[in-house]
């Protein structure tokens, strides 16, 4: 059997297309215009019975009591989404979210009946209760729902009863499916037959689910991720739909883009995926150049096999200079670990040096402004990026040593507070240079020539 778009069920909640059709006054005839958005969906959604000792362990008592709530009062409650997904993959889902027939007003009332405190209030007005039990553990529990309107981001929805209609306002196919209380699996749009298949489409037609919500585009390459055992196995006609609208990913803000993005990178496969989606044209509407350098992504993705790298690494492979890398920043608001750690990349990156290749590095975590641990993954991340394991592993291990000098003697030989920073940089630079062999009178005996060569006299004040 097939049904129209979502827009269609939503206009008529029918049985099948053709009565859809015959709602809408097509005569059973359907356009040319309109053909592109019917899509399968099963005549009997229920699968199978799952009975998994991954599915058993997620029986909290605490799970136990919202399902005798609910139970009680004769409304159906279902696991939703990402958990039934992974379920079904036999993984333990690390999250449960839930759906239910009941209102948000329906789901007060009886979890106030039974003297459940409910939490996060804000969630209601998209049809979300939290309920916290035993104090314990909290489920999220929405109403089942259709988006009427949507703006490229957020939507506005309407509830509903129909199970249907909900996992046809779903993105993904094998985020669509429900699973009951009692292990019966409801797929409505085939999401297990592609789970099977290591397959990520959308639900329906993918240029409508990615026009409501562009943040779709990043969730696919996500879930691609995630799913898929072969990086190259795209859907031709979703990824050719997705290069028809990168530009709507402008509209999404940028701390929403570099969750998904660092999600991306973190995961399966994650930067062959990341220079798939730079292939398609989304580089710039995620803050990279308009022609990151790829050549350097796959270099550096090769030359790294088998290595974990910050994602931060990747994108830093991607922009050649520190402005292209103040641009990122400003687009993707990473915190200023994250910020600090690319513009560390781009400045010290390939800076090879054969005699004492840790000086530099050491230096570096010797004079910093910034925390040491910081600056020490820092250099780690520079290392691994330049291929040099080793010495990455060397500069992780290294235990900075103490200054033989200290302020209090220092303060005897520097005239002004303002000049001491300088002095310090300076005898620390000599002391690494040296192999940290000067001891403090040598260092002293030093001071002078600092200041006659680095610190410019400070001026009188005039009386």
């Amino acid at each position: 059997m097939y049904c129209l778009s979502r827009f269609f069920i939503a206009c008529c909640v029918v049985g099948s297309s053709k009565s859809a059709i015959n709602c809408l006054g097509l005569g059973g005839r359907l356009s040319s215009s309109l053909s592109k958005h019917i899509f399968k969906v099963r005549d009997n959604p229920i699968i199978m019975k799952l009975d998994s000792k991954e599915f058993k362990a997620v029986f909290t008592p605490e799970l136990e009591t919202l399902a005798n709530i609910f139970r009680k009062n004769n409304y159906e409650i279902r696991i939703a989404g990402g958990a039934v997904r992974d379920l079904l993959m036999g993984k333990q889902p690390k999250d449960l979210d839930f759906a239910t027939v009941a209102t948000p007003d329906e789901m007060k009332e009886m979890l106030n009946n039974e003297g459940i405190r409910m939490i996060n209030p804000k969630g209601e007005a998209h049809g979300t209760i939290t309920a916290r039990i035993n104090d314990s553990q909290n489920f999220e529990i929405t109403t089942l729902r259709i988006d009427i309107e949507t703006d490229g981001r957020h939507a506005k929805v309407q509830f509903t009863k129909d199970w249907r209609l909900d996992a046809n306002r779903r993105d993904l196919t094998i985020n669509s499916m429900f699973l009951d209380l009692d292990g019966t699996v409801y797929d409505y749009f085939h999401g297990y037959d592609d789970l099977v298949k290591r397959r990520v489409v959308f639900v329906g037609h993918a240029e409508d689910r990615i026009r409501e919500d562009y943040l779709r585009i990043l969730r696919f390459f996500r879930f691609f991720g995630r799913i898929s055992t072969d990086p190259n196995n795209y859907d031709s006609e979703t990824i050719n739909v997705i290069k028809a609208n990168a530009s709507g990913l402008d509209r999404i803000a940028g701390e929403r883009i570099w969750s998904e993005l660092r999600l991306i990178l973190s995961g399966n496969h994650g930067p062959l995926i990341f220079d798939k989606m730079l292939s398609i044209g989304l580089g710039p509407h995620l803050g990279l150049p308009e022609e990151p350098n790829r050549k350097e992504l796959l270099s550096l993705i090769e030359r790294t096999r088998g290595t974990v790298l910050n994602p931060v690494t990747y994108l830093s492979a991607c922009i050649n200079d520190l402005k292209e890398a103040l641009t990122l920043n400003a687009r993707l608001k990473m915190s200023t670990f994250e910020r600090e750690l690319a513009y560390f990349i781009v400045e010290h990156r390939a800076e090879n040096c054969d005699i004492k290749p840790l000086l530099r590095f050491q230096k570096l975590m010797l004079n910093t402004k910034f925390k040491v641990s910081d600056v020490r993954q820092w250099c780690v991340e520079v290392l691994l990026y330049d291929g040099r394991s080793e010495l990455a592993e060397e500069i992780k291990q290294w235990e900075m040593p103490r200054l033989p000098v200290t302020g209090s003697d220092l303060k005897f030989h520097v005239p002004n507070a303002r000049q001491m920073s300088v002095v310090v940089s300076e005898l620390k630079n000599y002391w690494a240079d040296n192999d940290y062999k000067p001891e403090a009178e040598e260092l002293l005996a030093l001071v002078p020539k600092i200041l006659e060569e680095n610190v410019q006299p400070v001026p009188k004040k005039k009386k």
